[in-house]
């Protein structure tokens, strides 16, 4: 089990690396971009992982996503990916859109590295930091999960699912402050966005299922989940980030987020600071992403 005050610490110096020391991550600022790529391969490289970079162009600059192993590199039975877009929209430091899950993305490969040493494991976990989400690249195939999705298509890789961290650092406690898109504002959701989020399309109940129930294994962390019809066309807002990328290439997805907007009233502003993130309920995330892989493995 993992040490939950630890990884809190380590989940803040992530953040203040990232936003603070780092800053806004946006395409306007290429070299903030590559600070913050190389900031996560260094990551990776200190605590073992083999690393590699995924380079691609984008008006004619050069980006990469930044692709780590964990578990069985190759003679696996059970194929995951972990993923978190580590730029920010334009104007903003992007605390908890996205380094929050940059973070917890990372502390998840540190537990599940020392967990791995332990244990042998058939599983292959892989952490891909996606370059570029954000306006304008996103919608595009510019985005750098649609250039991974793609690229896994064509090697035709197997995949058990892929874990898409949106957003998950912040947390909010009055009633009311929790809010839905239609129609699921009539439904008995919480009232209150103390809760993570899991969002697949029913290609992915499955792994919603799976996920779902580890989850709840961790009291710490309240979970709802969600399963929409239709590939999430009845309800557009779930398809905004780059689980998203991975059904449109036939692949079981999910999002695990705070919901996004519809909590965090300082989404894509320049509000979007470190101090108003939940540490407490990052590090509780990072425990329920172990248990879940712990039984995968």
């Amino acid at each position: 089990m993992i040490d939950v005050k630890k990884t809190k610490r380590r989940l803040e110096q992530h953040l203040r690396a990232l936003t603070v020391d780092i800053g806004e991550r946006s395409v306007c600022y290429p070299d903030n971009l590559a600070m913050a790529a190389d900031y996560i391969e260094n990551f990776y490289r200190e605590i073992g992982l083999p690393v590699e970079r995924e380079p691609y162009d984008f008006r004619k600059q050069e980006v990469a996503n930044i692709v780590a192993y964990a578990g069985e590199r190759t003679n696996f039975i059970q194929n995951y990916i972990v993923g978190a877009h580590y730029d920010s929209v334009a104007g903003t430091v992007g605390a908890d859109d996205n380094a929050s899950a940059v973070a917890v993305q990372l502390e998840t490969a540190r537990e599940l590295k020392k967990l791995f040493s332990k244990k042998l494991s058939r599983t292959r976990i892989k952490f891909v930091s996606f370059a570029l989400e954000e306006p304008p690249a996103f919608g595009t195939r510019y985005m750098g999960s649609k250039v991974h999705a793609r690229r896994c298509k064509k090697a035709r890789e197997s995949l058990d699912g892929m874990l898409c961290l949106e957003m998950v650092g912040y947390t909010c406690h009055e009633p009311g402050c929790q809010k839905y898109p239609f129609p699921l504002m009539f439904m008995d959701f919480p009232k209150i966005g103390n809760y993570i989020g899991i969002v697949g399309n029913l290609r992915s109940k499955p792994l919603t299922e799976s996920l779902y129930r580890a989850f709840t294994k961790n009291p710490n962390l309240p979970v709802v989940k969600l399963t929409v019809p239709l590939g999430g066309y009845t309800l557009p807002s779930v398809g905004l980030s780059d689980h998203s990328s991975f059904w449109h290439q036939g692949y079981r997805a999910v999002m695990i987020t705070d919901t996004a907007f519809y909590r965090n009233p300082y989404y894509h502003k320049v509000s979007d600071t470190m101090e108003k993130l939940d540490f407490d309920f990052m590090a509780e995330l990072v425990r329920s992403l172990i248990i879940f892989f712990e039984e995968k493995s």
